[in-house]
């Protein structure tokens, strides 16, 4: 009689998943310095093609989340300037990082687009620390910035660009035409005073930060019509999301795991995105790889026992091993 024991058979097994579950997020900790180091693309927002492509990030895409200092994430102004060290880095298909942020540093589901450009205070005065109305009628107020007497809250006065020719500008206006920064493609005709490419628009920021945009948005950018004209914006609790700032960045996207994060859409639940806006060529391909990972090994043992029934000792070892074989 056996003495197998099915139910421990089944915690064994169960326990090697969840070590080998582990070991593969502890490897990816690891790698990326990002807990968790996976997200999941919910939206079409930075899709190239409608269809799905490796290499550019689809929605049901799973992406590592890699934890970098702020000051090494490259902008597309940046990353298309030939003066820069950056020029001609590209990620995900485009020039320039892609980032995952949190919108105006608050909860709810982050943001994966890319960092367009930087925005950089340049000229500085001290607040009036006591006054209701700390800084002049023609500046900025950055709470967070560090003034010159090491206290929180400065008074901006002027702003530079880096990768582009804007520097030292009381407001900010880029044409992303290839003259004066890189060209961005709006993958939209021209009309009614909108380019078909990128331009910001005399724009006064509320602080300094990244704008951000994804590559599917047509240049509507996620800082709003502030920013560019005809830009939707990205909402949070509190409003249009303001420039990226460095402590809201939760890491730069990495290497693309395409179609598994689907499942994760699949049964997310009654507040889940949902898989509206994953592909249909990403289907197609998740279900292949899942078949393909379920029959493979049956495939594989059925081929390994014809192989071996084949083989001339083969017989020989039944022969010997055959307990109705008689003494």
């Amino acid at each position: 009689m056996s003495d197998h024991d099915p139910f421990k058979s089944l915690v064994l097994e169960l326990a090697l998943a969840v070590g080998m579950i582990a070991c593969l997020v502890g490897a990816m900790f690891i790698h990326t310095g990002s807990m968790p180091p996976l997200v999941v693309v919910e939206s079409k927002s930075m899709i190239h093609d409608e269809a799905g492509e490796i290499g550019s990030i689809d929605a049901g895409d799973l992406i590592l989340v890699h934890n970098q200092p702020s000051d090494t994430i490259i902008t597309f102004a940046e990353a298309t300037d030939p003066n820069n060290n950056a020029y001609g880095y590209e990620q995900h298909g485009l020039e320039g990082d892609v980032i995952i942020y949190s919108k105006n540093g608050e909860g709810g589901t982050p943001i994966i687009h890319r960092a367009i450009m930087r925005v950089v205070a340049e000229e500085t005065v001290l607040p009036d620390r006591t006054a209701s109305t700390p800084c002049p009628e023609e500046a900025t107020y950055d709470e967070l910035r560090i003034a010159e007497d090491g206290l929180p809250g400065s008074c901006i006065l002027t702003w530079s660009v880096p990768g582009t020719t804007v520097s030292n500008v009381a407001n900010i206006t880029v044409h992303f035409n290839g003259s004066q920064a890189g060209h961005y493609d709006c993958k939209r005709p021209a009309h009614a005073g909108i380019e078909a490419y990128l331009v910001v628009d005399q724009w006064v920021p509320r602080h300094e930060g990244m704008l951000t945009l994804g590559d599917n948005n047509k240049c509507s950018v996620d800082q709003g019509a502030e920013a560019v004209r005809g830009s939707a914006g990205v909402h949070s609790p509190s409003g249009v999301v303001g420039p990226v700032r460095d402590t809201w960045v939760l890491g730069v996207a990495g290497g693309e795991i395409p179609w598994i994060g689907t499942v994760k859409l699949m049964v997310g639940g009654p507040d889940s995105y949902g898989t509206r806006d994953v592909p249909t060529g990403s289907f197609v391909a998740l279900f292949s790889l899942i078949a393909l990972v379920i029959f493979t090994p049956q495939g594989m043992e059925f081929m390994f026992r014809r192989w071996l029934n084949k083989a001339p000792e083969w017989d020989s070892v039944v022969e010997k091993t055959d307990p109705y074989e008689a003494s």
